[in-house]
């Protein structure tokens, strides 16, 4: 019998994604397994949640991810799992419409659900799973 407990977990962390505002890690490595924590539309230069509606935010959110999968060893092309909270689901269009332009090849596996509230009161958080490029 083979333990695989053994591999190590890997920290992921840029200094092109917010700091996270909390005990956690923006994402773990595990094998070739790369699980994001949330992401808020936080500009990691400004540490200031990006002015505008749901496409900014989305758009913020998106290159967010895209950093810290970079930081990773991966990109967007490889995410095989979304989770998606929007703090009102009459938004799912619009935030559609940005969120295709970051998945134009394949989109991955997504759970989108509306929640009463949000860190720092953004309209969107996003979580990810992806495979190591």
């Amino acid at each position: 019998m083979v333990n695989n407990l053994t591999k190590e977990i890997k920290v992921i962390y840029t200094d092109k994604a917010p700091k996270p505002i909390g005990p956690y890690s923006q994402a773990l490595m595990y094998d070739d397994l790369i699980f994001l924590s949330g992401q808020i539309p936080i500009n990691p230069e400004t540490g200031k949640i990006v002015e505008g509606g749901i496409a900014e935010q989305t758009r913020q959110v998106m290159n967010n991810i895209k950093s810290v999968l970079e930081a990773a060893g991966s990109d967007l092309n490889h995410v095989v799992k979304v989770t998606v909270f929007l703090k009102d689901l009459s938004l799912f269009n619009e935030f559609n419409k940005i969120y295709a332009e970051y998945f134009n090849k394949r989109a991955p596996a997504r759970t989108t659900v509306e929640v009463s509230n949000l860190p720092k009161g953004v309209l969107l958080e996003i979580d990810a799973i992806a495979v190591k490029a």
